[in-house]
């Protein structure tokens, strides 16, 4: 089940904060991170955690606490977006079914909770955070902990990846309102 998690006491305010959370889905691991920013889009880390689920559980019961856990970080944070992390193919293909299968029970507690939902690849997030593409684990932590100006890199690798993906969303969200908002008043037109 869940783990300890981490918590900041550092907020902005609350008017103008936007929640946002983020996941790097796992059946056996996940992480989240909720992440709040500002009027001008600053980040702020809020609380980061990791779900774990026993390999010796049986398929549905693990979907079931996922999903439940999941469930429990949105209803306790409050957040408006959720960013997760879009599938990608590897090599292992046990590894593929099982996160697919945890990403759709991830998806689902986002839905049920009417959330704005957003999916980035990893390269995307990589791009956003560092500007290349094949930026390698240990540069991603620092920038993440570089962005939320953090004394120590989040770990495990899990709750770090998912306070990526929710940067990756903080800092590309505004824009993309815009670009809808501005597809829609040209297709009003």
């Amino acid at each position: 089940m869940s783990t300890p998690t981490l918590t900041s006491q550092t907020t902005c305010s609350q008017k103008s904060r936007v929640r946002t959370l983020g996941i790097d889905p796992g059946l056996d691991r996940t992480g989240w991170a909720v992440l709040e920013t500002d009027a001008r889009s600053n980040p702020f880390f809020v609380r980061a955690g990791l779900i774990h689920t026993s390999p010796r559980d049986p398929l549905p019961r693990r979907l079931e606490i996922l999903h439940s856990e999941i469930s429990a970080v949105v209803a306790g944070h409050k957040p408006q977006a959720v960013a997760i992390e879009a599938m990608f193919f590897t090599k292992r293909a046990a590894t593929v079914a099982a996160t697919i299968q945890a990403r759709g029970v991830i998806l689902l507690a986002a839905q049920q909770a009417g959330l704005e939902i957003a999916s980035y690849d990893p390269r995307r997030v990589k791009i956003t955070l560092t500007g290349s593409g094949a930026a390698q684990k240990p540069q991603m932590q620092r920038m993440v902990q570089l962005l939320l100006r953090m004394e120590f890199p989040l770990s495990p690798d899990d709750v770090a990846d998912a306070a990526a993906i929710a940067l990756c969303h903080c800092k590309t969200a505004p824009y993309q309102k815009l670009v809808r908002a501005a597809s829609a008043a040209e297709a009003a037109a």
